[in-house]
C-alpha cells in the first residue's frame, strides 16, 4: 500500500484565512525566450508569453478576468489589477503549466487565489500548445520542452526591474494541470522515457491519454510517431530524457496530471520534494488509475486526493452561459466546479505554505 492519503470526499471546510479581507491582486505580462519554442511555435518564434499575478498594494482597482470575445466572454475567473504596484515584501514564487491547448489565463482562477495568499504566480502560454495560437504537432509531441518555458519565464521574472525585488527565487513551487502535470514533474527532476508511453498506448489504445485530444482531434498516436521520426523533430525527441530540473523547487502541486505513463516508477519515486495531487474520480482524459495513482504508488511521500463526480475539465475556469452554449464539452461538469476549485486552492496552499513559508 502506498503511504499517500486518498480522500474520497470533496467536503470543503473554509480555512481561517478565508474570513480575512482579501488582499488585492496585480497582474503583469512579459515575454521570455527559449530555443525549443521556435520548434514548437507555428510561426517559429522563440518567444514564450507569460502572465504574473502577485500581491498588490492596497487600493488597487481590479477588473474582472474573462476569456472570449470582447463583450461576449466564454469563461470568467475572478479579477486583477493590471500593472498595479507590487505589495511590499519578498514573496515565494509558483510556476504554473496549463493543460493541452489551454492558456495561462485559463488558470487565472488558481493564479489569482494564490496571489491573494501571498505568492507571485507565473503562468506561461506553451508555444504550439495553447488556446491562443495555432496548435502544432511539435507542440504536442515535445511536451518535455514545456519545462524550458517555465525555466525561461522564471529567469525573465528574476531579471524584471520591478518584480525581481519582490520575488524570493530561492522558494519556488511547481503547479501543473493535465499535460501541465507532466511538465511540472519534468521540471521537478523526473526524466521521461517516451518509449514507455508508446508501449503503454499500443497495449491500452483506449486510455484517455492515448486517444486524440479534443483540442487537437487529428493528432493520432500514429501521426505522433511519424512526426517524431522526421528530421526536423527527431533530434529534439532524442533529448526527451535530459534533466530539466529547475533549481530551488520545494514542492509540486498537480491537478489531474496526464502522460504519467512516460515515467519509470523509479523516476517518480526519486523525486526529492513533496508532491500533492488532486484528481477527479470520473476523469476520462487522464484517468487516476493510470496517472495520479501511479504517482502515489511510486512515491510514498505523495499525497493523493480523489474527488467524487469530478472530471477532467472541472479545473478549467468557470463557464459563462455563452460558454456553455458554444463550448459545452468543456463546460459540462457533474460536480460543483466552484467547490472543486476551492479544494484545489486549499490543497495547494497547505502544500506551499508548509514548504515555502
Amino acid at each position: 500500500m502506498p503511504h499517500a492519503l486518498v480522500l474520497l470526499s470533496c467536503l470543503f471546510v473554509p480555512p481561517s484565512w478565508a474570513a480575512q479581507p482579501a488582499p488585492a491582486v496585480g497582474e503583469s505580462h512579459g515575454v521570455a525566450h527559449t530555443a525549443s519554442a521556435a520548434v514548437r511555435d507555428a510561426g517559429h518564434s522563440d518567444r514564450v508569453r507569460y502572465t504574473v499575478w502577485y500581491p498588490a498594494q492596497p487600493g488597487a482597482q481590479e477588473q474582472p478576468l474573462a476569456i472570449g470575445p470582447p463583450g461576449a466572454p466564454l469563461f470568467q475567473e475572478g479579477s486583477s489589477a493590471v500593472d498595479a504596484p507590487v505589495a511590499a515584501g519578498r514573496w515565494p514564487l509558483l510556476l504554473v503549466s496549463h493543460g493541452n491547448g489551454g492558456s495561462a489565463r485559463m488558470m487565472g482562477w488558481f493564479g489569482t487565489a494564490l496571489a491573494r495568499a501571498g505568492y507571485v504566480v507565473v503562468a506561461v502560454d506553451h508555444p504550439g500548445n495553447n488556446g491562443v495560437d495555432p496548435m502544432t504537432d511539435a507542440g504536442s509531441i515535445l511536451p518535455w520542452n514545456r519545462a524550458d518555458d517555465l525555466a525561461a519565464a522564471l529567469a525573465a521574472v528574476q531579471a524584471d526591474p520591478v518584480l525581481s525585488a519582490h520575488v524570493d527565487a530561492d522558494r519556488v513551487g511547481l503547479v501543473g494541470y493535465s499535460a501541465g502535470g507532466f511538465t511540472a514533474l519534468v521540471a521537478a527532476g523526473a526524466r521521461p522515457d517516451m518509449s514507455r508511453l508508446i508501449a503503454f498506448c499500443q497495449s491500452s489504445p483506449k486510455d484517455g491519454v492515448c486517444l486524440p485530444q479534443a483540442e487537437n482531434p487529428e493528432l493520432t498516436l500514429e501521426r505522433r510517431m511519424a512526426a517524431a521520426a522526421t528530421p526536423g523533430l527527431a533530434p529534439w525527441v532524442a533529448g526527451a530524457g535530459e534533466d530539466r530540473r529547475i533549481p530551488d523547487v520545494r514542492g509540486v502541486f498537480l491537478m489531474a496530471p496526464a502522460i504519467v505513463q512516460a515515467f519509470e516508477p523509479g523516476e517518480l519515486g526519486r523525486l526529492e520534494v513533496p508532491v500533492s495531487v488532486v484528481v477527479g474520480e470520473v476523469d476520462k482524459v487522464a484517468s487516476s488509475a493510470t496517472n495520479s495513482k501511479v504517482i502515489a504508488e511510486a512515491n510514498g511521500k505523495a499525497r493523493l486526493q480523489v474527488l467524487p463526480l469530478v472530471g477532467h475539465y472541472d479545473y478549467l475556469a468557470e463557464c459563462t452561459a455563452l460558454g456553455r452554449e458554444r463550448v459545452g464539452a468543456l463546460c459540462a461538469v457533474e460536480a460543483d466546479k466552484a467547490a472543486t476549485h476551492r479544494v484545489a486552492i486549499e490543497q495547494a496552499r497547505m502544500l506551499f505554505d508548509s514548504v515555502l513559508r
